[in-house]
Formats: structure tokens, sequence, C-alpha cells
């Protein structure tokens, strides 16, 4: 089996996890920095976790190891008392963590997070990062992308930002052509008659379901270890998460801006970097997770206001006109 852009072995591994330093520098060099302070946005009605604070709530999608791992170094190590609180979709957690019912989430990449604050109006922030994982497609039917057909569907994640990743992922694998370059393409983007395959936007709940009945699958890694896939024998095309493209696609802890100075929760987000926790998400992740062990919150923050900025001009607004809504929003 053919296992393009994901190396293997335990020294492609250690390449990885240095790689993703490297990346981090160099991404954020390549960023254009917002000249207001991520956090200018304010106009949240809830308030800042109380400074002595000692028990917090967590939300996850599809809790595993390292979740209960970070979990058990923070209770027993740290002296803090966590309530992971599971949610089924992606489009739970951040509602939640806006209205108060959490304290922080894990389980979005910086570009998720800038459509739903975009798209919401909120201002979320990132406090500590996790790591990259590659965006994997699975077949049922083929063993390598060149045995693809034309006309031949493959399903992709229906959000936004993974079903725009999973398009590009599908770009990069040679399934399909841009009509016009963006940075989170939609199917209104692809030029049909020059590609490959067809795409099926699905739940990405329901991706690993559909490889029943689609030519491929593109799966989300968490969704892909519940169904027990491994990315390195059973999927045949992934996105390179080493590259400087996927700066976007780090994952990170997330908090209300009120709390993204919280040293506690901060503290928290930093065990994830414990390598008790990094071992058990490479073995979950077949050894395919770049750790982003040396990018800062304000690294990632930054980020996002790029992130934030460029969906503001792909829907004709500049960054400023959008700040100027956004203050109108919180009056």
């Amino acid at each position: 089996m053919t296992h393009q852009q994901i190396p293997s072995g335990p020294t492609a591994g250690r390449r990885r996890r240095r790689g993703l330093n490297t990346l981090a520098v160099s991404a954020t060099l390549a960023l254009a920095l917002s000249s207001c302070s991520a956090f200018d946005r304010g106009g949240d009605e809830t308030e800042a976790a109380p400074e002595d604070q000692q028990e917090f709530t967590i939300g996850v999608v599809g809790a595993n190891e390292s979740h209960r791992e970070v979990e058990r170094i923070a209770e027993e190590e740290l002296g803090y008392e966590i309530e992971l609180v599971e949610f089924t979709e992606y489009t739970q957690p951040n509602p939640a963590l806006t209205s108060g019912d959490i304290d922080a989430n894990w389980f979005q990449h910086i570009a998720y997070l800038a459509d739903y604050n975009v798209s919401s109006g909120e201002d979320l922030q990132p406090i500590g990062s996790t790591a990259a994982v590659p965006l994997t497609l699975y077949s049922n039917q083929y063993t390598d992308v060149s045995e693809f057909a034309d006309g031949d569907t493959v399903a992709i994640p229906n959000d936004a930002v993974n079903q725009g990743r999973a398009i590009n992922t599908l770009v990069a694998a040679g399934l399909l052509e841009l009509s016009e370059e963006t940075r989170q393409p939609e199917p209104r983007h692809i030029d049909e008659e020059a590609s490959t395959v067809t795409v099926q936007p699905v739940a990405a709940q329901q991706t690993v379901n559909a490889l029943e009945s689609v030519a491929g699958s593109i799966i989300n890694n968490n969704f892909a270890q519940d169904a027990e896939l491994d990315p390195e024998g059973d999927g045949i095309f992934a996105d390179d998460p080493t590259d400087a493209s996927a700066f976007p696609y780090i994952n990170a802890f997330v908090a209300r801006a009120e709390d993204s100075d919280n040293e506690a929760l901060r503290e928290i987000a930093a065990v994830y970097h414990d390598e008790r926790v990094l071992e058990i998400d490479a073995e979950l992740s077949a050894d395919t997770s770049v750790p982003a062990t040396d990018v800062t919150a304000e690294q990632l923050q930054e980020a996002l206001v790029d992130y934030e900025d460029s969906l503001r001009s792909a829907e004709g607004e500049t960054p400023d006109e959008g700040a100027d809504e956004e203050a109108d929003d919180d009056a």
C-alpha cells in the first residue's frame, strides 16, 4: 500500500516533532501581524475565572487516553480538579464555552476557531498549543490515489473549515482541481470537468460510515481513532502537517478572551507537552501527530487574527470593517 505524505518509522516521528518547532518560527515570521491586540475586541458578558480557581471543566469531542492523561497529571501533580465534558459533534464545544457552561475546550485547530469567531462574532482565544495532525483519505476500494476513476465520489466533512482542508488535500492528491484559488475552498470552487472525483459533504462524524458507499472518505483523526482506522496502514493519502501552510491546523486549548491569561488554564494546557501525554498521542495517531511544543499561545493568537482577517477579506470585508461590525454587535 502506498502512503503518500506520511513518513513512517520512529526516525520519521522524531523528524516530524522537530519539524513543527522549525515551522513555528518560519510561519510566525510569515504572518501579517495585526497592529491591534487579539484581546482588543472585548464585550463578553461572562466574567473572568477567579485567579485562585482550582476546578475546571474542559470540553472535548470523543475523550481518549491522552485527554485522560492530561486530566490525571493536572489533578495528581498540579492539584487541579478537572472534569472532561464530552461532546459528540464539533459544533457543540464553542457555544458551550461562549455561554460559560465550560471553562475551556480542547478539540479544534486555529482555522476552525477563526471560522467560528468570524461567523458568530465571538472572540474565543487559544491559550496553549497541542499538535498538528494530518487529514487522511481512506478507501475500502483502493490502495493508491492513482486508482481512483473519473466520477468516483469522495466523502468530506461538511463544516466549512474541515471541508476546505479536505478539498485542499484532494487537490494535493491530484484528484481535484480548483477553478480559483482561495484559502478555504468550497465545492463551488471545484473545476468539475478538470477533476477526477466529485465530493460529497457529510457530517464529520458520518465520514467513517460513508466509506461503505463511496470510493473514498476524508476522516478527521479522532473519528478515525474511534473506528480503529490506522492512518499508516489504512490511509492512502494525507496532507503534510509540517508544511508552513499547515500552521493554522495546529490544535489548541481554547478559552474565553477574558481568561486568555489565566495562569491555571495555561498550566493545564501545557500538560499536553509532558512526554507521557505525547507518547500516548503518538500511539493514537500511529505516530503521525506533530507536537507543536515550541509554539506559544501568543503565536497562535497572531495566527488567529491573520486567519480571521483572511476570512473577512474573502467575504468582501476589510479587517477594519469587520472590527467595526463586531464593535456594533457589542454595543
